[in-house]
């Protein structure tokens, strides 16, 4: 069941057809966000999505440029670190794994593989190596590299790019119209559409399990080709997100 999180300047709110997940105007000084997801409580190995999944919705946006992020989709929420405080399970950092329809603000560099589109509206998969958290971990204690920008591009060229399979296309559609959104999740390929067109299909398929994520913030991240990096909030206009769930996301 999905259930919404949100930061103080963010709402998720249940209308008649779906839901509205709005964030409120801002500068740079605070993050916000607003999101619907099925897994802050559970354990990534109980995540409930697996290949052969499927999700259809509607949904628009209030600006085709908002600052920041929003989509819907599935992935493995790689980034987190959590204690298992309030309610939240715990959980350390690992490799993503994800297929999404993803909007990015041109701050933002999500991309470890040069060639891939990084920001912009896309159709974006990751597939990843299920390597243990534990494993990882050890890892931390090399991140002080990355603040210098020769080890930064050498660990992003040689490690990330390939460990991390990834490919995406970059979509041309008006956000702020309502439109039909479908993915495909299977074992060899993923298919995005939208309005019953097929507009994406890559081989680059993510390992399950993973959660279902609907969510609009104003973060930033970047790990830019030449090892720079970059992280944050932006300032943002008040900044709205309808959807309408078409029946049910399906597991086969």
């Amino acid at each position: 069941m999905l259930k919404g999180r949100t930061t103080p300047d963010g709402k998720a709110t249940k209308t008649p057809s779906g839901w509205r997940l709005e964030i409120g105007e801002g500068d740079s000084s605070a993050y916000r966000l607003a999101q619907l997801d099925d897994y802050a409580a559970l354990a990534r190995s109980r995540f409930i999505w697996r290949e052969r999944a499927s999700l259809r919705l509607r949904c628009r946006v209030s600006e085709p440029n908002l600052p920041g992020t929003w989509g819907f989709g599935f992935w493995n929420d790689p980034f987190t670190v959590s204690f298992g405080l309030q309610g939240m399970a715990r959980r350390l950092p690992v490799l993503p794994n994800a297929c999404w329809f993803f909007h990015a603000s041109p701050e933002n560099h999500l991309s470890f593989t040069d060639g891939q589109p990084a920001s912009g509206f896309l159709a974006q998969t990751f597939s990843s190596p299920r390597i243990p958290s534990a494993l990882l971990a050890p890892g931390i204690f090399g991140l002080p590299l990355l603040a210098a920008r020769p080890p930064s591009r050498w660990l992003r060229a040689n490690i990330a790019a390939k460990l991390i399979r990834e490919e995406a296309k970059r979509l041309s559609v008006d956000v702020t119209e309502w439109h039909e959104y479908s993915l495909k999740w299977d074992t060899i390929r993923v298919e995005f559409a939208i309005d019953g067109e097929t507009v994406f299909e890559t081989a680059t398929s993510p390992k399950g399990p993973l959660g279902l994520v609907i969510w609009i913030d104003n973060q930033f991240a970047a790990w830019r080709p030449d090892g720079s990096i970059g992280m944050g909030a932006l300032a943002n206009p008040p900044a709205r997100m309808e959807v309408q769930l078409m029946g049910e996301s399906v597991q086969k």
